[in-house]
Parts: C-alpha cells; sequence; structure tokens
C-alpha cells in the first residue's frame, strides 16, 4: 500500500497553481469524505436493523439488502476518490522507490496522470451504462436502478477532479507537461497502431495484458487502473465491445453485496484496537507465556492468530499488535529486525483465518461456500503457525530470563478474565457465520455492536474523536480494494471472452502428476502473483479461471482455497518486492533493511507449512459438515 507524499507547509509550492489546488482538494475533500464516512455508519445501521428484525423480531426486512447494495457501490466509488486523493490506492513502488528524486517524481506524476487519462476515457461509457440503467426497476423499493448506477459516473469523475488537482499540488509544471504529453502519445501510438493489432490474434493478450500490466505495474500506476488500461485497451483497439460493456462487468465486480463485509471488517479491526479489547488479549496471553524463552514472540503469533479472527485485514491486525507488544519486545532484547521479520510471516500465516477479507472475496468471485472456506481456514494457519513457533525456540533457545516477571496463577487468571469479552469474540463471529445465525456480511455488524458495547461498558475505552477518522480510513481502503476487484472482473471477463480461460485450462490438464502437479505450479504461480499485485487482485483475475480447472484435477475448492492463500501470502509478504513485509516495516517503524537477514528462516518455515497444508487436504477439509 503506498501512501501520498506528505505535504510540508513550509516547503514552496510545486507550482503557482499548487496552493490554490490545495485549498480546493482541502474542502471539496472533506465533504466527500464526510459523505462517505456516513455511509459506511449508514450500512452498518441498515445491516444490523436487518438482523434484528428478521431473528429477534422475526418480521423482516425485504428491502434491507437491496438498500444496503445501492449504498455499497456509493461507498465502493466515494471510497476509491478518497483513496486517489490521498494516495492510498495499492501500487508497486519497489522500483520507483530506488531511483533518483527527479525520475522519482516523474514516475509519480506519470502514474497520475495514466490513472487520470483511464478516468477520461471511461467517462462517456460510464454515463452511457448509468442512463440505461434507469430504465430498470428495483423489485423491493421499486425505484430507478440508477440511484444506484449513477455512483460510477459521479465516482469516476470526481476521481478524474481530484486526480487533476493532486498533479497540480504536487507536481512542478515541467513534470505534468512532460508525463501528460508522454501519455498522450502513448494512447494515440496505440490508436493509430489498430491495423497492427487486428493481424496479432491472440498475441494481443500478451500486448496488453501481460506488457502493458507489467510495464504500468513497475512504474507505480496504481494497479487498479492498470488492470483498467489494459482492459479498455484490449477491448476498444482489438474488439468490437462497447465500452459501457466493461463499465457493466466493473458495476458486477463491485455489487457483490457478499463484499460489504470488507469495510464492516475493516472498521471492526480499527474498533477492537481503540477499544483497548486486543490489548486485553496480548497482555493475557504475555501473563501466560512471557516467562518461557522467545515467550513474546509465541505471543505475537497467538494474537495475530486471534485478532486476524476479528479484523480481517492484516494492517488493521499488525496496527493493533505491534504497538502493545514491541516495546516489552525490545526491553528483553530481541531486535527490531526479528520482530518485524515475525510480524510479516505472521501477516502470511493468518491469512485464512475467518473473517479473512481474502476467503471473503475468494467465496463471491468462485461460488464457494463462505460458510466452509471459514471452518477450513483455523486448522491451516495452526500449523503454519506451528512451524513458525518452530523457528522461535531455535532462535531464543539460548534467551536470558533472568529479569523476566514471571506472573502467579492468580494474576494470569485475572488477565483472563479481562481478556475473556475479546477473546470470544473470533469465536461468537465464527459460530454465528457456520450455524447459519448471519450471513457472513451481515455477522460483522454484530461484530461491531458487541465491540462498542465491549468498549463502553467493559473495558471503558471508546475515543469518540476517533471514531470520523476510523470510518474514513474505513471508507479508504475499502474504496482502494473494491475499485480494484471492480477493475479486475473487467479484466478477469476480457481474459475469458478471449478464449484464454479455455487454453489455460487445456494447458493445466496437461501438467504431470495430476492433483498435485496442479498444487504445485499454483504454488508456485501464487507466490508470484502474490508479489506483485497483491492478494485481492491476483485472487479476482485468476480464482475464476483456476478453482474450475482445480475441481476437474480432484482438488477440493476449500483444500486448492487454502493453498492458494497461503502461496499468495507469502509472496506478498516476502522482501525485497512483497508490498506487505514494507506495510509491517511501516507499521513497526523498522527499516526494511533490519528485517532482510532475519525473514529467510520465517519464510522457509511458511513453506514448509504450505507444503504440509498441500499434501494432507484433510488440514483443510477435515472439519467440513
Amino acid at each position: 500500500m503506498s501512501h501520498a507524499p506528505a505535504l510540508d507547509p513550509q516547503a514552496p509550492p510545486a507550482n503557482p497553481l499548487s496552493r490554490l489546488a490545495g485549498r480546493i482538494d482541502l474542502r471539496l475533500g472533506a465533504v466527500i469524505e464526510a459523505v462517505a464516512a456516513a455511509i459506511v455508519l449508514v450500512e452498518i445501521v441498515i445491516l444490523f436493523a436487518g438482523v434484528v428484525a428478521r431473528y429477534v423480531l422475526h418480521a423482516p426486512l425485504v428491502w434491507s439488502d437491496e438498500l444496503a447494495s445501492i449504498f455499497f457501490l456509493w461507498l465502493s466509488m466515494l471510497g476509491a476518490v478518497v483513496a486517489l486523493r490521498r494516495g492510498e490506492h495499492m501500487r508497486m513502488t519497489a522500483l520507483v522507490s530506488k531511483v533518483g528524486p527527479q525520475t522519482r517524481g516523474l514516475l509519480e506524476a506519470l502514474a497520475i496522470a495514466a490513472a487520470l487519462a483511464f478516468l477520461v476515457m471511461v467517462m462517456h461509457p460510464a454515463y452511457e451504462y448509468a442512463d440505461e440503467e434507469s430504465f430498470i426497476v428495483t423489485p423491493a423499493l421499486e425505484i430507478s436502478n440508477a440511484w444506484r448506477a449513477s455512483a460510477i459516473p459521479v465516482g469516476v469523475g470526481l476521481m478524474g477532479v481530484f486526480a487533476v488537482l493532486r498533479l497540480l499540488r504536487l507536481c512542478t509544471m515541467r513534470q505534468i507537461a512532460i508525463t501528460v504529453a508522454a501519455t498522450a502519445a502513448i494512447i494515440l501510438a496505440f490508436w493509430l497502431a489498430q491495423p497492427v493489432f487486428a493481424t496479432l490474434g491472440k498475441l494481443n493478450l500478451v500486448v496488453f495484458f501481460l506488457v502493458v500490466v507489467a510495464v504500468t505495474v513497475f512504474s507505480g500506476v496504481p494497479i487498479a487502473f492498470c488492470f483498467a488500461l489494459a482492459t479498455f485497451g484490449y477491448l476498444a483497439l482489438t474488439t468490437h465491445t462497447p465500452m459501457v460493456v466493461m463499465v457493466g462487468r466493473m458495476d458486477e465486480g463491485m455489487s457483490h453485496l457478499i463484499m460489504l463485509a470488507v469495510p464492516l471488517f475493516i472498521f471492526l479491526g480499527a474498533l477492537i484496537e481503540m477499544t483497548g479489547m486486543a490489548k486485553a488479549m496480548i497482555q493475557f496471553l504475555a501473563s501466560l507465556l512471557g516467562h518461557v524463552r522467545g515467550g513474546l514472540s509465541y505471543v505475537l503469533i497467538g494474537a495475530m492468530y486471534l485478532v486476524s479472527g476479528i479484523s480481517g485485514s492484516k494492517i488493521a491486525d499488525m496496527a493493533a499488535i505491534a504497538p502493545v507488544l514491541f516495546p516489552e519486545m525490545k526491553k528483553r532484547g530481541a531486535k527490531p529486525g526479528d520482530l518485524v521479520a515475525l510480524l510479516s510471516a505472521t501477516g502470511a500465516q493468518t491469512e485464512t483465518i475467518p473473517p479473512s477479507i481474502v476467503l471473503i472475496t475468494i467465496g463471491s468471485v468462485t461460488g464457494v461456500s463462505i460458510a466452509a472456506l471459514f471452518t477450513g481456514g483455523m486448522l491451516p494457519a495452526l500449523v503454519l503457525g506451528l512451524c513458525l513457533c518452530t523457528v522461535v525456540w531455535w532462535r531464543y533457545r539460548k534467551e536470558d530470563l533472568s529479569g523476566v516477571t514471571r506472573y502467579s496463577k492468580r494474576q494470569i487468571g485475572r488477565f483472563f478474565v479481562i481478556a475473556l469479552p475479546a477473546i470470544a469474540l473470533p469465536f461468537v463471529i465464527r459460530a454465528a457465520v457456520v450455524e447459519g445465525v448471519a450471513t457472513a456480511t451481515e455477522v460483522s455488524t454484530i461484530g461491531v455492536v458487541y465491540s462498542v458495547l465491549a468498549g463502553l461498558l467493559v473495558y471503558r475505552q471508546f475515543d469518540w474523536r476517533r471514531l470520523k477518522p476510523m470510518l474514513i480510513e474505513t471508507a479508504s481502503l475499502s474504496g482502494a480494494i473494491m475499485f480494484i476487484v471492480g477493475c479486475a472482473t473487467a479484466m478477469a471477463w476480457g481474459l475469458t471472452q478471449s478464449g484464454f480461460s479455455t487454453d489455460l485450462a487445456q494447458m493445466m490438464a496437461g501438467i504431470p502428476g495430476g492433483a498435485y502437479g496442479f498444487l504445485a505450479i499454483s504454488i508456485v504461480a501464487f507466490i508470484v502473483l502474490g508479489c506483485v499485485l497483491e492478494g485481492i487482485p491476483a485472487i479476482v483475475l485468476f480464482g475464476p479461471l483456476l478453482f474450475p480447472i482445480a475441481a476437474q484435477a480432484g482438488v477440493h475448492p476449500v483444500h486448492y482455497a487454502m493453498v492458494v492463500i497461503f502461496a499468495m501470502g507469502i509472496g506478498l509478504f516476502a522482501p525485497p518486492i512483497g508490498v506487505g513485509y514494507y506495510g509491517a516495516c511501516a507499521i513497526s517503524k523498522v527499516d526494511p533493511n533490519e528485517g532482510m537477514k532475519y525473514i529467510g528462516g520465517y519464510m522457509a518455515a511458511l513453506l514448509v507449512g504450505l507444503v504440509l497444508v498441500a499434501a494432507i487436504p484433510w488440514i483443510s477439509t477435515g472439519f467440513l459438515k
């Protein structure tokens, strides 16, 4: 995840229009952020009201899902606007960060200009799509579907405005002129090359979905816009597909109601940190294991296992744990590099703990049961956690414990009682979904209400001033995720229409070794994809293509999901390319270079665990009904 460069108020303006652009951005941005934050709250209220009406009052609100769906598309688009304004769209910055200041400035400007180019080109098709949707009447509310679909042209238009403002705020006139001219020239060159593309046939897939995506990703263009530019170019220049169809596929990707769980679980993750629930859990685990050699490292692994069962967001998990645990671990002589390496490894290890956003995404795009994924994800994460514990035991077997406090059983019991409401939450969430009390989307609102009540009544820790920033952060991260899902869905549709999925199925079917050969190839492929594309884009793009092939090869879909998620997590959190590793470093405030010499052992342990999970399907499927 990349963030906007910090603006120094004392620094001279980048160009004569910088200050004016900054003032407009500040005022308009505050309005958009307030609206997006309000929509997050409205979604929580609607879904929780639906749960109460159905399970308590036995009088279902037939319109609740429909209204939630309308607001969800608005949240996705306005959240994407907020993310673009704040520079929080997911992007690959490993290469951009290594070049000189002048080149980096040009690449930053190019990333904005490339995004702006797509927004300008897709604006008219987005308006056309919303206009066509106006003829459809929703079944429950009986209103025009344009109320929902108009979120797309409005969001595209606002993103275009903020892209222009961002260019003017952060870039010099020279940088703007060079990058805008270069972007226009590249688009013109592609348009003039249409006769050439007409002769290439399926080689166009290599040009657009390999070359264009790779060049834009490594240039630092946000990943969602890389997918969008490649798909728009392929459909516009090599097919006769109306561009309104691409907008429809984007809408389809962003409109799965199950994905509404993403923003709600992100907000839940922020709540457990703010209310002190995460701190209570960690305090209990530290009292239980703190006197053991490497004990706080075991606590870190256990805490990530428990907290991952609440928030669903890796960044939220790490942000809740690192500030609480790291100071004490440093006092005991732990090296900062080892801490960040272990934190990064646990990020990959806990990817399958329900209600993982990646699990929800897989269920949404492949049709695999969310309840089955939630059930199947617990034991594989435990296996990888035990592998990490083996490395911790070896590294800390000679740790000096002379100055470590050993808590009495009474003190441990007291810490357990304090932590009990927090420890119970992940089990409440899982039980509610598996037992059919609530859907994966609705259960997040139960978690939110539970956390608010626990913060107010049990832990007496609830900072109302942090509520608005938390809601805005939720909207921004959700928008970045959902816009990627929308663009990746359109790209996957383009690949499918080209016949690529059929060719891929035939190629994978010919792999020797049957199911295990297919799993081995998938592990290698998703480790690479995890490094480059991050988790959710890779899942949305390749999940619909590969899961049917896995079924043909005799691999259970839940087993395949676990293998794919772990492989992708290892790629995501493995340096030097994996962006999750740099996220862990940013949260821990540790130089990335310090963790490099320690992370190899942890990654090797994760690979051993992944091989075990892949080789023994029962680990993933043994507890399925």
